[in-house]
Order: structure tokens, then C-alpha cells, then sequence
């Protein structure tokens, strides 16, 4: 069994920053893809960004240059940095890790709980 426990979210004014992080939690797994999605109030989840293992990135357009995302292997550990956020950037981020477990041939995508986070001011 494998776990993603987010934490870091909170209320930020618009302009503010606000750091993310989510580690996997667990025995005889692999991580692979680890990433951040969100989901606004009426709104589909959608890309944050995304890292692989080999640390190749992908950002949604609307977060290049603002946020980024970093990662501890050894850890099972995600970040995001979230710089200059505003106020349509209210939402519940979720944590996603395509994990597989050990004796498994295929991985398979993991959600954290989501955390919300409210730019306010």
C-alpha cells in the first residue's frame, strides 16, 4: 500500500507565496511521474506541473516562470514553489505519483487527499 500525503497548503494574498510538498509513504514501491494537479470550485482538475525521475518537467502555461516544482528521489518527496499567485489560483491541489508497487508489472496513478489552497486577500 502506498500513500501521498500532501501538506502545505494555507491562505496566501494575491501576489504571495505558498510552498507545497507530498511525499509517498510506504514499503516496495517505485515512484516514477510525481506532479501536482488542481481543481477550482466548477472546474476540472488540471496540470500544475509535473516531474519525472529522470527530472524532465512539464508546467501549464499559466504557472512558467511563477512555479516550480522539485523533487527528492530518495524521499519519495514532491514540492511546489507557488510565486506571484493569484486570486483564480484558489483551488485544491492534489498530489499524483505513478507508482508501482514491487512484484507488479505495471505502475498505476496515485491522488493524494488535496490541500487546499485560498489566494485571498
Amino acid at each position: 500500500q502506498v500513500q501521498l500525503v500532501e501538506s502545505g497548503g494555507g491562505l496566501v494574498q494575491p501576489g504571495g507565496s505558498l510552498g507545497l510538498s507530498c511525499a509517498a509513504s510506504g514499503s516496495g514501491f517505485t515512484v516514477y511521474h510525481m506532479g501536482w494537479y488542481r481543481q477550482a470550485p466548477g472546474k476540472e482538475r488540471e496540470l500544475v506541473a509535473r516531474l519525472t525521475r529522470g527530472r524532465e518537467t512539464n508546467y501549464a502555461d499559466s504557472v512558467k516562470g511563477r512555479f516550480t516544482i522539485s523533487r527528492v528521489n530518495a524521499t519519495n518527496t514532491v514540492f511546489l514553489q507557488m510565486n506571484s499567485l493569484k486570486h483564480e489560483e484558489t483551488a485544491v491541489y492534489f498530489c499524483n505519483g505513478y507508482i508501482r508497487l514491487m512484484g507488479e508489472v505495471a505502475g498505476r496513478s496515485n491522488w493524494g487527499e488535496g490541500t487546499l489552497v485560498t489566494v485571498s486577500s
